[in-house]
């Protein structure tokens, strides 16, 4: 009878413990950038697709916490000292270029006066179901950055050195020749990079590139594996976006991905 009493005993305080932790994890105002990962803005029944409204709310949530949408570009920036990031700093990232990026963020980023970085796969650009040269000239002209996600979408660390090299180049010389600024900004193919990738990226220019591991970045953290939080279609809602967040303060500060 004492024993499990006891035992009803530490489990409680552990309980206890558990949920304070989580409770001061949650309320705790992390230092660095959390840099958010999506793909479309529609209503496809695939697990990257965000519906429009959805998506919406979750930029208001943003606002009302008090975040600043900034670039991949401004980080790097920031990183070398030549401005100051907000308070709350907060970047959202859309890989692959589909048209619903146009089509339905660009306007809910505008109405909210927010920034995002895109990273388009450029052989993709100008098929049915993504964005033209003339959106993308658009976009930027309004504060919307455009990054490199390679020419044609292939994981890179499938492939031999030189068609690594060409995925690279291409992709930036297109997207600069197209009338478009500097590509600084990389995002890895189903995530997959090695040091030799990096070490490619940093020989043509770029200054960041971004992984899918979740968790905060400071300045201390290797540019070229940025950590990204993933946001899939959400199935419970604005509570299901809050926990993602939540997961990424909570990987943060067990330093589960410091690089």
């Amino acid at each position: 009878m004492y024993f499990r009493k006891a035992t009803l005993i530490i489990a409680a305080i552990i309980f206890l413990l558990l949920v304070g932790g989580g409770v001061y994890v949650y309320m705790k105002p992390m230092d660095g950038v959390l840099i958010l990962e999506y793909h479309k803005v529609s209503n496809d029944d695939d697990v990257y697709s965000v519906p429009e409204r959805e998506m919406a709310a979750q930029l208001d949530y943003l606002k009302a916490e008090g975040y600043t949408t900034i670039s991949m570009r401004d980080f790097a920036r920031a990183r070398k000292g030549r401005v100051e990031l907000p308070e709350k700093p907060i970047v959202l990232t859309f890989d692959d270029g589909y048209k619903n990026n146009y089509t339905k963020l660009y306007p809910l980023l505008l109405a909210r006066d927010m920034k995002a970085t895109i990273y388009v796969a450029v052989n993709r650009l100008g098929l049915d179901e993504y964005m033209t040269w003339e959106n993308l000239r658009e976009m930027e002209a309004h504060g919307i950055e455009i990054g490199s996600h390679t020419a044609n979408h292939l994981p890179l660390t499938e492939l031999s050195k030189d068609k690594q090299f060409e995925e690279l180049r291409a992709s930036k010389l297109l997207i600069e020749w197209n009338g478009l600024k500097t590509v600084y900004a990389f995002s890895y193919p189903n995530g997959k990079y090695d040091g030799g990738i990096i070490q490619m990226l940093k020989e043509d220019g770029y200054l960041t590139a971004v992984t899918g591991d979740a968790g905060y970045n400071t300045f201390k953290t290797d540019p070229y594996r940025l950590h990204r939080l993933n946001i899939p279609k959400p199935r419970f809602g604005l509570l299901e976006f809050k926990l993602r967040i939540f997961k990424a303060k909570l990987l943060t500060t067990l330093n589960i991905y410091q690089h």
